[in-house]
């Protein structure tokens, strides 16, 4: 009789070891089942401790980020998930360049300026300052092509004509 139930409680704890012993998931292949989940969203990568999965990385929008989070709660013996994925916003509107009567009459200026040397042109405000030295022929000519740019107006005060 005392066989018996020395024989019993041995096939009982032997019993009780195997439940107790089962093999439980492997951190390594949930981590390749995540990483297989997430291959598809670039920038995104995922770290398994004991059954909990943490996901990070940038992407480029909220719905990617969700999609990680689903695709890695999918997967088998995954206990939860760490989403510390981050979201880039996107790139702000480029700024308008602004562009001035000024910069367009610079232009015309310097192409005007570029035949007549030692005259120099400032434009500011739409008013033409013209300083430096010119012959008094080559200062009409000068002046009848600034003032067919239509400036507001043709300060000639430092020039000295000649």
């Amino acid at each position: 009789m005392k066989l018996r139930y020395l024989t019993t409680s041995i096939m009982a704890m032997g019993l009780f070891f195997m439940i107790a012993c089962k093999s439980k998931p492997k951190d390594s292949e949930i981590m390749k089942t995540a990483t297989t989940a997430v291959q598809t969203i670039p920038g995104v990568t995922a770290d398994v401790k004991e059954g909990v999965v943490t996901l990070s990385g940038t992407v480029s929008t909220e719905a990617e980020k969700t999609a990680a989070e689903t695709a890695v709660k999918a997967v088998k013996d995954v206990k939860s998930v760490v989403n510390n994925i981050t979201v880039t916003p996107p790139a702000p509107p480029a700024a308008p360049v602004a562009v001035t009567a000024d910069d367009s009459l610079k232009t015309a200026v310097a192409a005007v300026v570029k035949d007549f040397p030692g005259v120099t042109v400032d434009v500011k405000d739409g008013v033409l300052t013209v300083t430096g030295e010119a012959k008094a022929d080559r200062w009409k000519t000068l002046k009848m092509a600034l003032d067919a740019l239509h400036p507001k107006k043709v300060d000639a005060k430092g020039l000295k004509v000649k």
